[in-house]
């Protein structure tokens, strides 16, 4: 090699520089302590004045974590006058932001454990029980702010699903439900409409879902994309008179598949996507009663009785007053499954929660997340399509 190439240690260099850092950021902030306990005593060290409130005492070290690392601040003492500094928080010992990215960790999937041991890896130290605790009711109130908001403007299409997770109940760990909503307003963007513990996912639970919207200003909806389930159908047509409803095509399709032995199970799936590869309903419906009737032949007695009962409800999508344009989004609940799926990671971890408030927050966490920053930017339907089919003649 050259003599005249230089060689950098890098390890070395990102070492140095940043204690340099640190040592830096460490100057200023006792500099800073320091203006502040002259302008509470009226003078500075050692300075003769008449106007002196108070004297210095010494001072007493502390080493808080920040992104510049442990700072070891020599933090003034007085007498006569009671120190208060707006630099470093009183008995605070990291940095706000520091707190923040590990409450962020916390929401984001990463356990108690994990969180712990990142921290004791990072600053020396683990975290205090009580600070993961205490400092998550911070983020939940602002959660639970943003779930309760008003909701304002008109949502034609709205999303509906539940994803199960574990919770204690009267003394014992049972499967409940939370209950999610994802609305398409007027502008074609997509906004997390509701979250709520849904026990068992029954008519009840969907009931109350859906009125705890309405009350925060739901409306123009006009179709309700879910699984079958039977009390969030009654729900629609109950509770939101001017919305038809959609069941998922892919759910349906599982549905119908879960039926068909081994042997016909490639022919059948061809089958139910040429059914939903018509141009219309009529067309979907007539291809759907030969795929049934097929069925039959092949003694899949229960498939064409599955695929009969449930193809009217499927094919909603297909009505005139949809714009084509929209079909491949509104005819499956696929959105709002990526949602489930980062519920259940964020689950996973916890295992059990003991009450629902605690069990919602990780779930709302992530929708909240995903609903603000990956949505918010994109459009998801143009829905002046919408509009345009309302009104042919336009």
């Amino acid at each position: 090699m050259p003599e005249d190439i230089i060689q950098i240690d890098q390890h070395m260099f990102e070492t140095r520089l940043g204690r340099l850092v640190t040592d830096k950021v460490t100057e200023i902030l006792n500099a800073m302590l320091d203006e502040e306990a002259d302008q509470i005593a009226g003078a500075a060290r050692y300075e003769r004045s008449g106007s002196r409130k108070a004297f210095r005492a010494g001072h007493y070290e502390r080493k808080p974590d920040a992104k510049a690392g442990t700072l070891t601040l020599r933090v003034p003492e007085l007498k006569g006058a009671l120190f208060e500094s707006a630099v470093v928080e009183r008995y605070r010992r990291r940095e706000e932001s520091v707190e923040e990215a590990l409450m962020d960790m916390y929401l984001a999937g990463a356990g108690t454990r994990q969180v712990d041991d990142i921290s004791q890896l990072l600053w020396g130290e683990r975290m205090a029980p009580q600070t993961l605790s205490d400092k998550p009711r911070k983020v939940y109130a602002d959660i639970e702010r943003w779930r309760t908001r008003p909701l304002e403007g008109g949502y034609p299409y709205v999303f509906m699903d539940g994803v199960w997770h574990k919770r204690s109940w009267g003394g014992s760990v049972e499967n409940v439900s939370v209950l999610v909503a994802i609305g398409v307003d007027s502008t074609g963007h997509r906004e997390a409409g509701g979250v709520a513990e849904g026990m068992k996912e029954d008519a009840a639970s969907w009931e109350a879902f859906v009125r705890s919207m309405i009350e925060r200003g739901l409306k123009g909806v006009r179709l309700v994309v879910g699984d079958r389930c039977a009390g969030l159908v009654s729900t629609v047509g109950s509770m939101l008179p001017g919305a038809k409803y959609q069941r998922c095509m892919v759910h349906f399709m599982r549905n119908v598949l879960g039926k068909t032995s081994s042997r016909h199970s490639a022919w059948a799936a061809r089958a139910l996507k040429a059914v939903f590869a018509m141009e219309t309903r009529e067309k979907a419906l007539a291809k759907a009663e030969e795929v049934a009737c097929e069925m039959e032949g092949r003694k899949l007695a229960s498939a064409a009785r599955c695929l009969r009962e449930g193809i009217g409800e499927t094919t909603t999508y297909l009505l005139d007053e949809f714009p084509a344009e929209h079909r491949t989004r509104i005819r499956t609940n696929n959105m709002i499954e990526r949602l489930n799926r980062e519920i259940r990671r964020r689950t996973r971890v916890v295992g059990s929660f003991p009450d629902g408030n605690s069990a919602l927050m990780p779930v709302r966490a992530p929708i909240r997340y995903v609903t603000d920053n990956e949505w918010s930017t994109r459009r998801y339907l143009d829905m002046s399509r919408l509009d345009d089919n309302l009104n042919p003649a336009n």
